[in-house]
This record gives structure tokens, C-alpha cells and sequence, in this order.
């Protein structure tokens, strides 16, 4: 496509196009701004609103975050996060899977729970401010249930599956199905000053050890509760594992559990063998 390449050259100011710019050549090539994105990205150029991340993510590892499919579970206390650093960082397909609405007691720590989404399902807000950071990104919200009956559909298209559930119930059968299927699950659970994120390959356990006493009930967070700065520290780390996995980069959190402390900021690595 010539005259595209002619024209992302005519518009780059030092390999970087603008956002109006994007939009102005989706337009006149009749492309999706998705689809406009990703010829960006192929053709080498950068949108420039990664600008900030190409000392450390080139536009090829940033054209394959933008390829890349990443569920996540739950969008409350973890899920807001890391659905708006999923956002940022450029991931280009995300599917958030939540069946409940926000509520006022959300209000203290869930990053998407506001006055005037009281009421409003989880999903659908997360959508409307995923597509406000990011319109260029792909959105598919569905308002269900994660169980081990919907698990293989709701993460049919998934590359990566983020956990951001608040139960070991849930959680259990979330593991069950990402081993079944063959698909990575970043693990993170909060309560209080504490948390935890692992990162779990196909045919690994983790979880299984992890919750190996847990009969029935709900986890510790149900009394401890949580503040409005655990969930972020562990939403950014499960979000660092997500691009260290999808850009085969660094070392990850796998067969082992990164605990956090925050009232000590303690944190330790437990081995899982």
C-alpha cells in the first residue's frame, strides 16, 4: 500500500503519528481506527500516544501487544486496574467478564466505581472507559458469570487470562479451565495491607497448592476488607507480568508466590514446587 506508507511519512514528526492524524488517515483509507493502528504499527510507525513507551517496548513488541488477547475476571477492585493499564499499555483485544453492577461500597477502592455508575453493570462501564483512554482497542464486554460450564467460551479467543476474582471458589475452577485450555492466568488476590500475584503456565498448580486446605467459605479479604491502595500495587503487578509474558521478556512470578506487605512493604517469594 503505497500510497499509505506515502502518507504515514507525509504526517510522522520523528516516526510518531498523531492522534488526529490516525484518525484522518482511517478515514481517508476506510479503515477502523483498529485497523488503522495496526498498519501503523506494521508499517513501523508509532502512535503517539506510546511515545513513553518505546525506551523499553519496541513498535514490534508494541504491534504484537496490540495483536495480543488478554481476559480478565472480575472488574472491581483489581479488574478496574488492570483494565485501564491494559488500556495504556496497548493491548489491542480485552474481554471483561463480570455479571455484577457497582455499588456504593465499591466506592473506597474500585477505580471504575463512581457516583454516576451506581447502579450501572461493571462491564459496561469499563467498556465506555476502556474506549475513552483508548478507542483504537478492541472491548468485548460481557456481563456473566465466570463457572467451569461458561469458562472454555468466555475465554474461547483469550491469548492471556488475568484473575481479578474475589473467590477461592471461582478461582479454583478459573485455574481448572486455563490448565484445561492451555492458556496462561496471571494470578493476583488482595486483602487488607496484603496481597499476592503468581503467574501460572499450563500444567502448573499453583492454585490447587496454594488453596489445597480451603473447603468452602470466602477468602481473608471478607474481614480484613481492602483500602484504596492494595488493589493498585497488585493490579500494576499482575499488569507487568502480563507484558513480561506476552513479550517474552524478564522473569516471571511462575511456580512461586510474590507476597506483598504493604503495612511493612515487605515483599517475599514463596517457592511452590
Amino acid at each position: 500500500m503505497d500510497s499509505f506508507l506515502k502518507t504515514l511519512q507525509k504526517k510522522a514528526r520523528e516516526n510518531l503519528i498523531s492522534w488526529s492524524d490516525q484518525q484522518l488517515i482511517a478515514q481517508e483509507f476506510q479503515l477502523t481506527l483498529a485497523e488503522a493502528e495496526e498498519e501503523i504499527l506494521q508499517a513501523g510507525f508509532l502512535p503517539t500516544r506510546y511515545q513513553r513507551n518505546q525506551q523499553m517496548i519496541s513498535t514490534r513488541q508494541q504491534l504484537h501487544l496490540f495483536q495480543s488477547r488478554v481476559a480478565v475476571i472480575g472488574c472491581g477492585g483489581l479488574g478496574g486496574y488492570i483494565l485501564e493499564e491494559l488500556a495504556r499499555l496497548g493491548i489491542g483485544q480485552i474481554i471483561a467478564i463480570d455479571p455484577d453492577v457497582f455499588e456504593e461500597s465499591n466506592l473506597n477502592r474500585q477505580l471504575l466505581s463512581t457516583m454516576s455508575s451506581l447502579g450501572r453493570p461493571k462491564v459496561e462501564v469499563a467498556k465506555q472507559r476502556l474506549n475513552d483512554i483508548n478507542p483504537a482497542i478492541r472491548v468485548t464486554a460481557m456481563a456473566t458469570a465466570f463457572t467451569k460450564d461458561t469458562g472454555q467460551s468466555l475465554l474461547a479467543s483469550a491469548d492471556l487470562v488475568v484473575d481479578a476474582v474475589d473467590s477461592i471458589a471461582t478461582r479454583l475452577e478459573l485455574a481448572a479451565v486455563c490448565n484445561h485450555m492451555k492458556i496462561p492466568l496471571i494470578h493476583g488476590a488482595i486483602a487488607g495491607w496484603f496481597g499476592q500475584v503468581a503467574t501460572i503456565a499450563p500444567g502448573e498448580e499453583t492454585l490447587q497448592r496454594l488453596y489445597a486446605n480451603w473447603h468452602h467459605g470466602k477468602g481473608v479479604e471478607s474481614q480484613l476488607g481492602n483500602p484504596s491502595f492494595t488493589p493498585a500495587v497488585a493490579a500494576s503487578l499482575q499488569v507487568a507480568e502480563v507484558c513480561k509474558l506476552l513479550l517474552k521478556q524478564g522473569t516471571p512470578v511462575s511456580r512461586k508466590m510474590l507476597t506483598i506487605n504493604l503495612l511493612t512493604m515487605q515483599f517475599d517469594e514463596i517457592p511452590l514446587p
